[in-house]
C-alpha cells in the first residue's frame, strides 16, 4: 500500500520536510486547491516527479534541484505549493519568460504535482563557501569622495569663500542632478565650472548619490555660509513670493529644489543673474528672474543667506539586514519560508535574487505587494538584499497538521 509523504517522512526515508497543511497558509489556499496537492503526494509520485525533472529540468536547475547555470533559480527544498503555482504560471504565460512557458505548456497537471512535489522533497541548497562580498556603506563612501570638494567648499560643505555654495544639508536630489549637470555641460562654461566638471569626470556612477547622502545627512555644524552678504534681509513680499513655492519661506526646498537657507550671498547673487540672463536655462527660474531688478536680487540673497539651515527630510538608507528584516516578515526568518505559497529565499543564487527583484521593479514580473516593496529599492539595496539570502543558510520546511476543532 502507498504510502504518502507524510507517513513516507514519518518513517524516515526523507528527513528535509514534512508536508501537511499549515493553518495559517490554509487560509490562503483552501483544501483541495490544486495547489494542496503535492502536499500529499506519495512516494511514487516523487519517484515519476524525478523522472521527469530529469528529463526534462536537469540541464537548467540540476539533477539535484541546485542550478549551476546563471540566472537560473535553485528548486531543492523549495515550498511545494509555490513551485505548483509558479508552474502553473509559466505555463499561463504569465512570467516573461518563453522558454519556460515552451518547457511547462504541455504539462498535465498531475506532472506539475509530481514535479513540485519531488523538488520539494530535497535537501536545500547551502550558502556558498566564500566571504560575502563586503557593500560600501554609502555615507563613508560618500565622506570619502567628497574630500576633494573639501578644498572649495569645506570640510562638511559649509564655505568659507565668496561666490562658492554651501553643501551641508542641502537636498540629495538636487545635489545629484547639479553634479550630474556639469558632467553633462549643462551648467553654463566658465573658470569655476570647468573646475567643478573635471573634478567630477573622475567620480563613479555610485560616488554622485554617495556625496550627497553625505551632505544631505550632516546635522552637526549645520551652520550658515561664512562669508559676508550685502544688501537688505527685509525682503518684499511680492519678490519672495516668486520663491517660497519651491525654496519655502524658511529657505528649506521642496526637493528636488535646492534648500536656499544660510546659502552663500555671492553665490545666490550670481545664480539669479544667470537665470535672468539665460545662461543657466531653467523654465521655471528664468521667467522668475527676469522680474527681479538689481535690487531685489540682492535683497532676496540677503534674505535666505540670513537664515539658518536645517536638516532635511533625507533618511539614512536602510542597511540590508533591516530590509531583510522586512522581507522575514513574508520569507520567513532568514529567508526561511514556513508559508506554503511564499518561496524560500535561503542560499538561493545571488545572481538570480538580483534579477528577480529588478524584474519586480520593472513590471516584467507581476505582483502588486512585490512591487510595492521593491520599488523602493536602489541598485545598492537589490545588491546587498540579494547577497544577504544567499549567504543566508537554509533550512528545509517542516509543516505539521493543526487538528480542526
Amino acid at each position: 500500500m502507498a504510502m504518502t509523504i507524510r507517513r513516507w517522512l514519518a518513517v524516515g526515508a526523507v528527513a528535509c520536510a514534512y508536508f501537511a497543511a499549515f493553518a495559517a497558509s490554509a487560509q490562503l489556499l483552501k483544501q483541495g486547491d490544486d495547489a494542496l496537492r503535492p502536499l500529499y503526494a506519495q512516494t511514487s509520485d516523487i519517484a515519476e516527479g524525478k523522472d521527469l525533472a530529469t528529463s526534462s529540468c536537469a540541464k537548467c536547475h540540476g539533477g539535484d534541484g541546485i542550478a549551476t547555470d546563471k540566472l537560473t533559480p535553485n528548486l531543492a527544498g523549495q515550498r511545494p505549493a509555490y513551485l505548483y503555482l509558479e508552474l502553473k504560471a509559466y505555463q499561463a504565460g504569465a512570467r516573461a519568460n518563453v522558454e519556460m512557458t515552451e518547457k511547462v505548456k504541455f504539462l498535465s497537471d498531475d506532472a506539475i504535482v509530481k514535479l513540485a512535489a519531488y523538488y520539494a522533497s530535497l535537501d536545500p541548497a547551502q550558502p556558498p563557501q566564500t566571504t560575502p562580498p563586503e557593500l560600501d556603506d554609502p555615507v563613508t563612501a560618500g565622506k570619502a569622495a567628497a574630500a576633494t570638494c573639501a578644498k572649495c567648499h569645506g570640510d562638511n560643505g559649509v564655505s568659507h569663500t565668496a561666490g562658492v555654495p554651501n553643501l551641508i544639508g542641502q537636498d540629495a536630489k538636487y545635489l545629484v542632478e547639479t553634479m550630474q549637470s556639469y558632467v553633462s555641460g549643462d551648467r553654463p562654461t566658465d573658470e569655476n565650472n570647468e573646475k567643478m566638471k573635471t573634478a567630477l569626470d573622475a567620480y563613479k556612477h555610485k560616488d554622485f548619490a554617495n556625496v550627497a547622502l553625505f551632505y544631505a545627512l550632516q546635522k552637526d555644524g549645520l551652520t550658515r555660509a561664512q562669508t559676508a552678504a550685502q544688501g537688505d534681509a527685509a525682503v518684499s513680499k511680492d519678490s519672495l513670493s516668486r520663491c517660497v513655492k519651491c525654496h519655502g519661506e524658511d529657505g528649506v526646498g521642496v526637493s528636488p529644489s535646492p534648500s536656499l537657507a544660510g546659502q552663500d550671498w555671492t553665490y545666490l547673487v550670481k545664480a539669479l543673474h544667470a537665470y535672468k540672463d539665460g545662461t543657466r536655462d531653467d523654465d521655471t527660474m528664468g521667467p522668475k528672474a527676469k522680474k527681479l531688478d538689481e535690487t531685489d536680487i540682492k535683497n532676496l540673497a540677503a534674505y535666505y543667506a540670513s537664515l539658518t539651515p536645517k536638516p532635511t527630510g533625507v533618511a539614512r538608507p536602510l542597511t540590508p539586514d533591516q530590509w531583510a528584516d522586512k522581507c522575514d516578515r513574508c520569507h520567513g526568518a532568514n529567508g526561511n519560508s514556513t508559508r506554503l505559497e511564499v518561496p524560500a529565499l535561503a542560499a538561493q543564487r545571488l545572481d538570480y535574487l538580483e534579477k528577480v527583484l529588478h524584474e519586480y521593479q520593472s513590471g516584467a514580473r507581476k505582483s502588486t505587494a512585490m512591487a510595492a516593496m521593491s520599488i523602493v529599492l536602489t541598485d545598492d539595496d537589490v545588491e546587498g538584499l540579494a547577497i544577504h539570502y544567499a549567504f543566508a543558510k537554509a533550512r528545509a520546511a517542516v509543516f505539521v497538521p493543526v487538528p480542526s476543532k
